[in-house]
């Protein structure tokens, strides 16, 4: 396997508060990895330490092998990562259509090529029919999906989720879990923050817990259910991480 993202020794502070701790892990190619841990725990400030948005104050991060410590998140995003945010927000007085394609413009020059991009991104998320709808006329499940279509027309090789499918129900959950393994097998490699443990347990190949921004256990879903200081951090209830 191919590593695709190293995280070294990753310190981020706001003054006195020690937000990531020292934190260190790799991902290869093609894995869907998951990212857990209590309210926080630093698992988004991690994801903008990672994506450009942060620098940190100590530690590199290397993707495909290439230091992009501190680099801009718009140098990030062309080189090949994308994210979506825990909180949603499209440009609601835009169609469906112009937010997809505002993310498409950073990769591909021209407008036909960004549109091309855009539509064939929101088939594949199931938002075609909505192309013209205002985003800010979508529901919730629709503005996630949105999100997702957003970071994919930027063609990234990988994917940084955050809480992908909070807010969402039962049902919406299944479909949104269906449509990134469907990803997944496209080729992509998934780093995905999530509260849902349902879902994060369901998708994960291997899993990764913060607590207070230490690295405190990193192995398989069954691994991680059963390990001691994860089942302590999510207070003492094993039914929280099944």
């Amino acid at each position: 396997m191919v590593e695709i993202l190293r995280v070294e020794n990753v310190t981020k502070r706001f003054g006195g508060l020690i937000a990531v701790n020292n934190v260190s892990f790799s991902i290869e190619e093609g894995e869907i990895v998951g990212l857990i841990g209590p309210n926080g725990a630093g698992k988004t400030t991690l994801f903008n330490v990672i994506s450009g948005y942060y620098k940190p104050d100590r530690g590199k991060i290397y993707f495909k092998g290439r230091d992009i410590t501190g680099k801009p998140p718009y140098e990030v995003a062309k080189m090949g990562i994308g994210r979506t945010f825990q909180i949603v927000k499209p440009l609601s007085g835009l169609t469906v259509l112009e937010n997809v394609m505002t993310s498409a413009l950073l990769k591909y020059r021209g407008i036909a090529e960004a549109a091309e991009k855009a539509l064939e991104v929101l088939e594949f998320v199931g938002l075609y029919h909505k192309r013209f709808a205002k985003a800010g006329s979508l529901n919730i499940a629709e503005k996630k999906r949105l999100e997702l279509a957003r970071a994919l027309a930027l063609d990234p090789s990988l994917l940084l989720l955050d809480e992908a499918v909070a807010g969402l129900n039962p049902a919406e959950v299944d479909v949104l879990l269906a449509l990134l393994k469907e990803i997944n097998k496209k080729g992509k490699t998934l780093l995905i923050v999530e509260h849902v443990m349902r879902a994060v347990m369901n998708i994960s190949q291997r899993i990764i817990v913060l607590h207070h921004g230490i690295k405190i256990a990193e192995g398989t879903p069954k691994d991680i259910a059963n390990d001691p200081k994860v089942i302590e951090a999510y207070l003492g209830s094993r039914e929280m991480i099944r």
